[in-house]
């Protein structure tokens, strides 16, 4: 990337995200790895890491930037303690994931094994989780409506929805179901959906990738070192 920095027009930013889970910025002053220590926000977990493209963690409703796009990277053979957004979700994966969701409609928890370059929209209050199922760092491009990480009603887990419904009167409506969904949250049907994930997460594990992926994996290594930039 060093011979296209002096190129750079001032303010433009160059991200390069590597197969092995690397991500490398560049602007005119020259290139930096994104690290934890660098421009990296804890991410729901320990070990789990993200990083603003737009939008800040204090993203709410009442801000006028009512929507966030942001770099996240998942740790090697990870998952994310199952939780639900107050807001739709779009997650790009950039290698081998995995999402583990809350059918309500039959009553199961389904995982969708997620390739490189595969999206994935979860509507709001949708139980879910996501997983690396590969033994190198995970990026992913996440875009949310509404809410930064900072905001209570960013993600909430299982103990939260059982906070919740301990203080407040239940609705009949199930989790993904209605308008105003956020309002009408059933929490103690939202709580056992995530126990569920939960439940399952701990059997099977973040997965595993298979042979043709970890070959797939090789040969896009061997790809990117031929054509990216040095």
């Amino acid at each position: 990337m060093r011979g296209v920095v002096p190129e750079l027009p001032r303010g433009v930013r160059l991200y390069r995200l590597g197969p092995d889970g690397s991500v490398v910025l560049a602007d005119r002053d020259g290139t930096w790895d994104l690290r934890p220590e660098h421009d990296l926000l804890r991410f729901i977990d320990d070990g789990q890491f993200a990083h603003y493209l737009v939008g800040d963690a204090a993203t709410s409703p009442d801000r006028p930037s009512n929507a966030t796009v942001k770099l996240g990277i998942v740790g090697p053979r990870s998952a994310f303690t199952p939780h639900a957004h107050g807001g739709e979700h779009f997650v790009l994966s950039l290698g081998h994931g995995a999402c583990g969701l809350y059918d309500a409609e039959r009553g199961r928890v389904t995982d969708v094994p997620l390739v490189p370059g595969e999206l994935i929209r979860i509507p709001e209050m949708v139980p879910h989780s996501f997983a690396n199922r590969g033994t190198d760092p995970l990026p992913l491009l996440a875009a949310n409506t509404g809410y930064g990480i900072d905001h209570e009603d960013y993600a909430i887990t299982a103990g939260e929805a059982e906070r919740r419904a301990a203080g407040a009167p239940q609705a009949a409506a199930p989790p993904g179901r209605g308008t105003d969904t956020l309002a009408r949250t059933d929490y103690l049907a939202l709580a056992a959906a995530l126990r569920d994930i939960e439940r399952v997460q701990r059997v099977r594990g973040p997965g595993v990738t298979t042979v043709r992926e970890r070959l797939a994996a090789r040969l896009r290594r061997i790809a990117w070192g031929l054509e990216g930039r040095r």
